[in-house]
């Protein structure tokens, strides 16, 4: 007889969960941007009329800083550690937030979407990274899912915004305004933490790594643990080469991970997220207000579907999760293309079809590519060059971000709202392919051993 889950959490990681729990809290800004456009897109417009392709700017602005964020961040982290980092991102993002709301034009709005950006790009690299390297192999899914969970809860907390602010006089100037909220309860937050063992190792400050590592599981193997932590960063010093911590079996995990970003964006999660309102209304939802509702109910999938992630990535492992998940995103965008192809035939039946495909997508993409995405690429980067490299695949997802949300609208006007979708479905079917072929299993091993695995060119399916 099977022994039932039970989720692993114990008393003596109770720190760690804590940390955990803070740090994840940079996902509400990240999930917050995301949400709030959806809904505030709708009453901008009434107050500065915009076409289509001013519209992709404005939403796709943040997207132009997150980029800028994260390729500009990535060495800052390892030098001056992740901890300063995640503090920046929350300062930038406060001041951000209230250029939007108090901004007098377009042009303006744009702008302080893009500083909104900058501090979007850092916390989706620096995050994960610092979940990662804090967090025991055992439970590290768990630990690292809580940070797509937090962008869940920032996407749903703003589709509230969003209700809550509709009917309000300066209604998406509160809506955008309301991010300096979790910009706030994030700098306070990770004001009280330390950094991650593995960075403070790599700066030869054992002593105070140590103590984090006795903070978070007193009762661990503490030596043990620097000890291969020491042994990897010595592994990678190569005397025959130049002061460049870059070596050649490392080009792989790398290009892996930015086949990991390009799978969870060119799928289409965002178009989903930042346009859901534009789609049901276009589906025949007669008001924005009843939109913002059917959102909302998105929303609460979106938060919901992503604990199963939190639950069974570490029992089940990455790969099984993301084809489960991989094979309902496909068959959703398949069948909201059909709808949308059929909509004559189908007339008022056509918004509860892309409603239940949009609501299948969410749930699909939930606990499979938005939660495992982050996991996989933070598990499979060399320590050495972690940072650059988690920064490198950050600003892929940012690039391949901006071009799907910035070609949405048109490619609508110009293909129609079918095809659109099933270009989404076939790249969904070119991902399951990627995932058997070129995925690594990283469920269970220690970062060092999968570091020692890419070093060796071990096949990533044979890890």
């Amino acid at each position: 007889m099977n022994k039932p889950f039970i989720i692993p959490i114990k008393k003596r990681h109770l720190g760690l969960y804590m940390v955990a729990a803070v740090a994840s809290l940079g996902g509400l800004l990240a999930g917050f941007d995301m949400g709030v456009i959806s809904g505030a897109l709708l009453f901008i417009n009434d107050t500065w009329a915009m076409n289509d392709l001013t519209k992709g700017w404005l939403v796709s602005s943040a997207i132009v800083g997150a980029v800028f964020g994260a390729a500009s961040n990535g060495i800052l982290a390892d030098i001056y550690g992740r901890k300063k980092i995640i503090i920046s991102t929350a300062l930038i993002f406060a001041i951000g937030s209230v250029i939007c709301a108090v901004a007098t034009s377009i042009h303006w709005l744009i702008f302080g979407r893009i500083i909104i950006g900058l501090a979007v790009g850092m916390v989706n690299f620096v995050v994960p990274l610092y979940l990662s390297e804090i967090s025991p192999q055992k439970i590290r899914g768990m630990l690292v899912s809580l940070f797509q969970l937090a962008i869940t809860a920032g996407i749903l907390f703003s589709y509230l915004i969003n209700r809550i602010f509709a009917l309000s006089e300066y209604n998406w100037r509160w809506m955008l305004l309301s991010g300096l909220f979790p910009a706030l309860v994030l700098l306070i937050g990770i004001s009280f933490l330390g950094d991650t063992p593995r960075w403070l190792l790599s700066k030869q400050r054992e002593h105070e790594a140590r103590k984090v590592f006795q903070d978070m599981d007193p009762e661990g193997d503490i030596e043990q643990k620097i000890q291969e932590i020491k042994s990897t960063l010595s592994g990678t010093q190569n005397k025959n080469q130049k002061k460049s911590a870059w070596q050649s079996w490392m080009l792989m995990p790398v290009l892996v991970g930015i086949g990991m970003m390009f799978m969870q964006i060119c799928t289409g999660i965002n178009t989903i997220i930042y346009y859901t309102t534009t789609i049901f209304k276009t589906a025949g939802f007669g008001s924005q207000l009843s939109a913002i509702y059917a959102t909302i109910g998105v929303g609460f999938v979106n938060f919901g579907m992503t604990i199963v992630a939190i639950v069974f990535a570490d029992r089940w492992g990455r790969k099984p999760l993301l084809y489960a998940g991989l094979t309902g995103v496909t068959i959703s965008l398949f069948t909201l293309g059909a709808a949308f192809f059929f909509a004559d035939e189908l007339d008022d039946n056509l918004k509860w079809l892309a409603v239940g495909s949009v609501i299948v997508y969410i749930a699909s993409f939930a606990f499979s590519l938005g939660p495992i995405g982050w996991i996989v690429v933070s598990e499979i980067l060399p320590l050495k060059i972690r940072g650059f490299a988690m920064s490198l695949c950050t600003v892929a997802n940012m690039g391949f971000n901006f071009i799907v949300v910035l070609t949405f609208l048109p490619l609508l006007n110009s293909i129609g709202e079918a095809f659109t979708f099933w270009i989404y479905g076939v790249i969904g079917i070119l991902s399951l392919i990627f995932t058997y072929y070129f995925l690594p299993e990283t469920k269970g091993k220690s970062l060092e051993k999968i570091e020692k695995n890419w070093a060796e060119r071990i096949p990533a399916r044979k890890f």
